[in-house]
């Protein structure tokens, strides 16, 4: 279709070339892409059945002509020159097939509008659901890797030193309580998926009485949209998920990096197992941890994506505009995808990293962890913290100076109190006392896996139900199709003068 009444020829061949024709090799993109727009077509076509809108036999036939599309994997539209883009090029196809007076009914009550965002929206549960469910292994992994080296000591690090004596137990759970939080940022944002924009039409919504309910319903929707204007102006859930990605990115990207450190010969803290890292194609001696790296890069995508869709976003008028639906929507998938690739990267190298114990404990006495906790303890002895805490430096400093053996010893030399071995304040000990805000303390560490773990499973079965939801409608539709061909036989009913009516009750 070229001539559309109001313009008598198509765009021109260049722009037609950079907009508008495929670009995919046949059967990538556009394939995908037509399967969103004729699995709403199926619904949109059941729905101005029942409404009656739209014939019973008619509908019956153009969804046989559908099916048959999608069966054969559009084969016949393969070589099909798309002037105007991939939806009109089908339209055109349908009409030719079955007549105007069958195929030309397809777009009654409706606009390439609302069925892009609406396809748009389908699109997104793919990768929403991917990422959850990465997420989701990602807490798995780390809450049952917490639990079993939930008494390795290690010492926690605050500006690239030794700080303070923990357990690498504590610090994973730690990662799995940050991660919660970026599940339930992206399940919150995921809540405008239930939205369904078809209805909507142009941006003024439309004057044939359809259902928007309905076709929500055989699309698995929650609800339509409630405003036509909402409806097309806005792919502020699509934002939102690349937002929830971003903050997401930022923990992915620092805790690859430790992992990256800690394996590190010079750290020697964590061993990465062989199917995790790669040689080198010169030096044969290397080890590298690469797959890390890649969670690095990837993780920034989102943050890539982001800039760009709301950089072209910005600026726009709220209503339909190429740039918010087209240009700025161009960077959500890509980035969505590597953000997948790195939770799932991130989830493998935690999965099979094992701390190298003794290494970590080793580390964590001579960093003098347990020194805040020595000074803790002259506060116990009724010291002032400041004064404790200078003369626990002092002490620090005859350690690391050789005039001394241990922290005890230093201050036992210094007279200030008597603290020897009597106060057993080895890093090994400390992590156990650490009971309160939140510390490595055995009690502290069981009462926040005890609370995070039934938050990972709650997680886990809502993304259950709400794909589970998805595949039902699915099926109703598949069975509402149906129903159409079956009452399209029945040529001894008359058609129903309520165009209100409920089309089940015959069945």
């Amino acid at each position: 279709m070229t001539d559309s009444g109001r313009l008598r020829s198509a765009a021109s061949p260049e722009i037609r070339r950079m907009l508008l024709e495929r670009r995919d090799p046949p059967r990538v993109g556009w394939k995908t892409e037509l399967d969103r727009i004729t699995h709403v077509d199926l619904a949109h076509v059941v729905m101005l059945a029942e409404r009656q809108i739209v014939g019973v036999r008619t509908a019956s036939t153009l969804l046989a002509a559908i099916t048959e599309l999608r069966e054969s994997d559009y084969l016949p539209l393969e070589t099909r020159p798309a002037p105007r883009g991939l939806y009109l090029a089908y339209e055109s196809h349908l009409i030719e097939t079955l007549g105007d007076e069958t195929g030309g009914v397809l777009q009654t009550g409706r606009s390439r509008n609302d069925l892009g965002v609406t396809c748009l929206q389908l699109a997104l549960r793919e990768p929403y659901r991917r990422l959850s469910e990465e997420l989701g292994e990602l807490g798995r992994v780390l809450l049952e890797r917490a639990q079993e080296h939930r008494e390795v000591l290690m010492p926690a690090y605050t500006h690239f030193q030794a700080a303070v004596p923990v357990t690498y137990g504590h610090y994973l759970l730690g990662l799995a309580q940050t991660f919660e939080r970026d599940a339930r940022a992206l399940a919150q944002a995921g809540e405008g998926l239930e939205l369904c924009p078809l209805g909507a039409g142009s941006i003024g919504g439309t004057t044939v009485a359809i259902d928007p309910r309905r076709t929500a319903e055989l699309l698995g929707f929650g609800e339509p949209v409630r405003n036509s204007v909402d409806a097309i102006a806005t792919r502020d859930t699509a934002l939102r998920l690349l937002s929830a990605a971003v903050v997401l990115g930022v923990t992915l990207d620092r805790a690859a990096l430790d992992l990256l450190m800690w394996s590190s010969a010079e750290f020697g803290l964590v061993s990465i197992p062989d199917g995790l890292v790669g040689s080198s194609s010169m030096m044969p001696q290397k080890r590298n941890a690469f797959v890390l790296e890649h969670v690095q890069g990837k993780s920034a995508a989102a943050l890539g994506g982001l800039t760009a869709a709301v950089s072209a976003m910005r600026g726009t008028p709220f209503t339909n505009s190429i740039a918010v639906g087209t240009e700025a929507m161009a960077h959500v998938m890509p980035a969505l995808d590597a953000t997948i690739d790195a939770v799932k990267i991130l989830r493998l190298a935690y999965d099979g990293a094992r701390p190298i114990a003794r290494a970590m404990e080793d580390r964590a006495t001579a960093g003098l962890t347990h020194a805040t906790a020595t000074a803790e303890w002259l506060v116990r002895q009724g010291v002032p913290f400041r004064r404790a805490h200078h003369q626990v430096g002092e002490a620090a400093l005859a350690v690391v100076e050789g005039r001394a053996d241990s922290l005890g010893a230093a201050l036992d030399a210094q007279g200030h109190t008597t603290a020897g071995e009597s106060a057993d304040l080895r890093p090994g000990t400390v992590w156990r006392a650490a009971e309160y805000g939140g510390g490595p303390g055995p009690a502290s560490f069981l009462h926040c896996h005890g609370q995070l773990t039934p938050r990972w499973d709650d997680h886990r079965t809502r993304l259950a139900k709400e794909t589970g939801r998805w595949r039902d409608a699915d099926e109703n539709l598949r069975d509402a199709v149906a129903l159409v061909h079956d009452r399209s036989q029945d040529t001894t009913r008359l058609p129903d003068p309520n165009p209100r009516r409920n089309f089940h009750a015959e069945h």
